[in-house]
C-alpha cells in the first residue's frame, strides 16, 4: 500500500522513518521549511529501540501531490487541522483510508465532515518524541505502538493490509474493533495529567510532593465519569492504570502541553480539554477542576494573543 504521512517531525517523522525502513512505499508531506531541513540532513532518528538515518526520505509539498493514497497517516496537532486538511485533500481518492494519531475526538468529526465517514479510521498511537533543535527526532521512552480499527468495530480488508505492512516495522502496531473504547481511555488519561500539571505548572510527582494526590485523584474521577456518560466508561485495568499514574510518588510525567506552554507555544485547550469538558452531562458552567484547569488555559491564550 502506498502511504502517505503528513509531516515528518516527533510523531510523523518516527513512525514514517520506521516504514521506510522497513521497505514499506512511504512519502512524507512536508511543508517548505522542512524539506529543506532533511534535504540537507536527512531524517535522523535516535532511539532505544535504535537509531536510523535515512539520507533523502522521499516526501511531496502539498501543491506536488499528483493523485490518491491508499492510506494518508495525519498526526498533526489539533489546532492546524484544519490547514491540514486542506494541504492532503488531492491525495484522498474513493479508497483512500485516513488514519489520524491526534487525541480525543473531535477531530473524528472534522475529518467525517470533510471527506466522509466511510474513509475514516480509529487511530492512537504510544510514544514520548520530541523534535530537537538540529531537527532530530529523539525518542524519550519505552513506548513506541500504534493501534487502529474501524470506527464501527467491524473487520476490513484495509486493516488487514494496514496491519500486515505495520507488523514488518520496529513498533508495535495492533487493530481492534474497540477503537472508539480504546481512544477514550487514552483522552482520559491525557486530559487527567494535560489538565493536573498545566494547572499546577508541575510534574505529577512535585504535584504528588505538595500533599495535592486527591486532587489528581478528582480529576481522573472526572474525566472517567464524562466518558461513562458518553458511553465509554473506561474499563476497571485502564481506570487503575491511570490512578497509579497520577499518584506515583517522584514520577518526572507531565504533559506534552506543559512543554508547550513553557515555551510559549499554541495548546490544544479546546480539542483536549474544552471538548471532553463539553461532552459533561453536567452543567458547562459548574464548578469542576476539569474546567478551572480549562479556564486557566484560555487565560494563557488570552495573553498569549494580546502579546502578539
Amino acid at each position: 500500500m502506498r502511504y502517505l504521512v503528513v509531516g515528518a517531525g516527533a510523531l510523523g517523522g518516527y513512525f514514517g522513518g520506521r516504514l521506510l525502513e522497513a521497505d514499506r512505499e512511504v512519502t512524507f508531506l512536508l511543508r517548505p521549511g522542512r524539506a529543506k531541513a532533511l534535504a540537507s540532513t536527512g531524517l535522523i532518528v535516535k532511539s532505544r529501540f535504535g537509531d536510523l538515518s535515512i539520507a533523502a526520505p522521499p516526501f511531496v509539498l502539498a501543491d506536488g501531490i499528483a493523485g490518491p493514497f491508499d492510506v494518508v497517516v495525519v498526526g498533526c496537532k489539533a489546532y492546524d487541522l484544519a490547514e491540514t486538511m486542506d494541504s492532503f485533500a488531492p491525495a484522498v481518492g474513493p479508497d483512500t483510508a485516513i488514519l489520524p494519531l491526534l487525541n480525543g475526538m473531535r477531530h473524528l468529526d472534522e475529518l467525517k465532515r470533510r471527506f466522509g465517514a466511510a474513509r475514516v479510521l480509529g487511530g492512537l498511537c504510544m510514544i514520548s518524541a520530541t523534535l530537537d533543535a538540529a531537527g532530530t527526532i529523539q525518542h524519550l521512552n519505552d513506548l513506541h505502538g500504534m493501534v487502529f480499527g474501524e470506527l464501527d468495530g467491524s473487520a476490513s480488508a484495509r486493516v488487514d493490509k494496514i496491519l500486515a505492512d505495520f507488523s514488518t516495522a520496529n513498533f508495535q502496531s495492533r487493530a481492534t474493533p474497540l477503537i472508539l473504547q480504546e481512544m477514550w481511555e487514552k483522552w482520559v488519561f491525557i486530559a487527567s495529567v494535560a489538565g493536573l500539571t498545566c494547572l499546577m505548572r508541575a510534574s505529577i510527582g512535585d504535584i504528588v510532593t505538595a500533599g495535592a494526590a486527591d486532587l489528581n485523584l478528582r480529576m481522573v474521577d472526572e474525566c472517567c465519569a464524562i466518558a461513562a456518560v458518553n458511553g465509554y466508561a473506561p474499563r476497571p485495568p485502564s481506570v487503575e492504570r491511570i490512578r497509579s499514574g497520577v499518584t506515583a510518588t517522584g514520577s518526572p510525567m507531565s504533559a506534552s502541553m506543559l512543554k508547550d506552554l513553557e515555551r510559549g507555544a499554541a495548546v490544544e485547550a479546546d480539542h483536549v480539554l474544552g471538548d471532553l469538558l463539553a461532552r459533561s452531562a453536567e452543567d458547562p458552567q459548574a464548578p469542576s477542576l476539569l474546567r478551572v484547569a480549562y479556564l486557566h488555559l484560555k487565560a494563557y491564550e488570552a495573553r498569549r494573543a494580546a502579546a502578539k
